[in-house]
């Protein structure tokens, strides 16, 4: 897994949890297994939006963040 740090911070955690949070809320929203949401996401823009630490998505809520990658 790559190294996610935001001001010498460590935020790997904040960043996994926002993936899975995503995921979850699209499997929910659309009726479909959180498996193939959460491989869907992994191909979205929010997705490298998010592994970007500086674009700050990682610090956005997982609502938000699920809603901007509609996949």
């Amino acid at each position: 897994m790559p190294h996610y740090c935001y001001n010498d911070k460590d935020i790997k955690i904040d960043v996994l949890m926002k993936i899975e949070e995503a995921a979850r809320i699209l499997s929910g929203h659309f009726s479909k297994p959180f498996d193939e949401k959460l491989f869907q996401f992994y191909k979205s823009k929010t997705f490298k939006a998010l592994k970007n630490t500086d674009s700050c998505m990682w610090s956005e809520s997982s609502p938000f963040i699920a809603d901007k990658s509609f996949v």
